[in-house]
């Protein structure tokens, strides 16, 4: 949904009904120079929770008394920044965020939020899910509302990863698939929380369960270059057997290793393509993602893609030229 279709001196009245429409009632102030006002929005279901994205020049909200009153959808809202730093409120907690910084907020009580730049629009990733799915203690909960949750680092930063991701692709995805995704971002989100709050312990042990898989996966994408890196040492990072580890990839597609060696190629395979790493020797590609031997790398490679390093890189500069 965009503004550009709307006439200008109409636009701040629709977005204020798209919010409320996707999110709940609130009341919206701000710039209201004719045509200076612009927004998007967007929304997809991924039962049992939504993704929403919105963005829109800089401007100030106001979820009152009375509209918590006369409508409450009875959600958690949990927020991604990655437009202009922002301020918020709720339940006399209030926080400055700026961009990769997360925040809880929850229908049932007032807030305010608001730009704290004027040179760059507001922007948010937000995940809505019942109140009832969430499965902590609400107590607990209304503590963390309105709260600064870096995303910087740790289960942050897979959570906010994983939202940034499910922007970008979960409408190429199938239904089952977005349900799939909508509940383990219903497990990162818990899982955040919990740990936030001192209640990790409270979790359903297939959150827990799903949320380790997700750790796992994380911690692969980030240790790819490491040629080191091996089911066993995942397992000990983990606090787990490698057993227990080989047990969690029997549902996957593949292996531990393979899902390793995988992950791998893919990056090289990128890399190949890339125009500014022309220059840079096949080999060294190969070991920047973790390939100690140059035969391996080309054998491996070659059976992924049916082609040779050296075949792929050629291939893709023709078809730019």
């Amino acid at each position: 949904m965009s503004s550009a279709v709307v006439p200008a001196a109409d636009r701040f009245e629709w977005f204020a009904d798209v919010v409320a429409n996707e999110l709940a009632p609130t009341e919206l102030h701000g710039p209201m120079a004719a045509g200076g006002f612009r927004a998007e929005a967007g929304a997809i279901d991924l039962d049992p929770v939504v993704l929403s994205t919105f963005e829109c020049t800089p401007c100030r909200s106001r979820r009152t008394p009375a509209q918590v009153r006369q409508n409450d959808p009875e959600r958690y809202q949990f927020s991604l920044v990655t437009g202009s730093p922002m301020w918020i409120e709720q339940n006399r907690n209030a926080s400055e965020l700026n961009p990769g910084d997360m925040v809880l907020l929850d229908t049932a009580h007032p807030n305010g939020a608001g730009a704290r730049s004027e040179d760059r629009s507001i922007r948010n990733i937000v995940i809505q899910m019942p109140r009832s799915e969430l499965p902590l203690p609400s107590d607990k909960m209304d503590r963390l509302l309105a709260q600064r949750i870096s995303g910087e680092s740790g289960m942050g930063a897979i959570l906010a990863g994983f939202m940034t991701t499910l922007e970008t692709h979960a409408a190429e995805c199938g239904p089952g698939e977005r349900s799939r995704l909508g509940r383990v971002a219903l497990d990162l989100i818990s899982a955040c929380l919990a740990e936030r709050s001192d209640t990790y312990d409270d979790l359903p042990s297939e959150s827990r369960g799903r949320v380790l898989m997700e750790r796992i996966n994380s911690f692969i994408d980030h240790n790819l270059g490491d040629p080191g890196l091996t089911p066993q040492l995942i397992a000990d990072r983990h606090h787990i057997s490698v057993r227990r580890l080989h047990q969690m990839f029997e549902d996957q597609e593949d292996s531990v290793a393979a899902t390793i060696r995988l992950r791998r190629l893919e990056r090289c395979h990128a890399d190949l393509t890339r125009p500014e790493l022309l220059s840079r020797p096949i080999g060294a590609i190969a070991a920047r993602w973790g390939f100690g031997s140059a035969a391996v790398f080309s054998r491996a490679f070659r059976e992924a893609y049916g082609l040779s390093p050296s075949e792929q890189r050629a291939t893709a500069f023709r078809l730019r030229l």
